[in-house]
């Protein structure tokens, strides 16, 4: 009997570090984003919903949940993954407004918070590069627009060089659809370019670098 009870309590020693949450930021500084991006698409294809509760991160997967802890006043909220940002410096998480709220860091625009993950297949992965560092290398392509006819998505690049947009424009193909990006942008320039689009009016995605057909 006795060597059974050890047995179970060893199991159980050896299991439960398995299921213990990862404190992947002790402190970090979280904003949030809402209303002029509500209905817009996330970096993932969906389609942002500030009243859902969610956040954008440079570098953990799509779909990872994590809890955030407003170090100030101890209220947590757990969210999911689905955008990429934020894109000013010293910023870690960017929250969804319903988020925000559950935090009472609407008024004060960010928070000290810690971020812990809550996802098994992100936080029992020892040789996750996402839990080891940042990767400080990382570039984003800011997606303009996407048109299944090619002469559609040359006249949109000369609106936006008429707009003022002229640096690292770029055509991606893929299938019969012309993407039109600017591509290839540093993490600590991606704010820069967002803020002119916004400026002028101009609708657009981030979504990570990656291998794709140049044209």
């Amino acid at each position: 009997m006795k060597r059974r009870i050890l047995l179970v309590a060893a199991l159980l020693i050896s299991v439960a570090p398995v299921f213990a949450d990862y404190v992947y930021k002790s402190e970090a500084v979280a904003s949030y984003y809402a209303d002029k991006f509500h209905g817009r698409k996330t970096s993932n294809g969906e389609t942002f919903n500030m009243y859902a509760l969610t956040a954008a991160h440079k570098t953990l997967p799509f779909n990872t949940k994590v809890v955030v802890t407003n170090l100030s006043n101890g209220k947590s909220v757990t969210v999911r993954i689905n955008d990429r940002g934020p894109f000013i410096a010293g910023r870690e998480i960017d929250l969804s407004k319903a988020a925000a709220e559950k935090l009472d860091m609407i008024k004060s625009g960010t928070a000290k918070v810690k971020i812990t993950v809550i996802d098994a297949k992100i936080k029992n992965s020892s040789s996750s590069p996402y839990l080891k560092q940042e990767n400080k290398n990382k570039t984003w392509d800011i997606q303009l627009g996407a048109f299944s006819v090619r002469k559609n998505a040359e006249a949109f690049v000369k609106k936006l060089q008429a707009a003022g947009i002229n640096k690292y424009l770029a055509y991606q193909t893929a299938g019969n659809i012309t993407r039109v990006v600017i591509k290839d942008i540093a993490t600590n320039d991606v704010q820069g370019f967002l803020n002119l689009l916004d400026k002028k009016g101009f609708e657009y995605f981030v979504r990570e670098r990656a291998k794709v057909k140049q044209k």
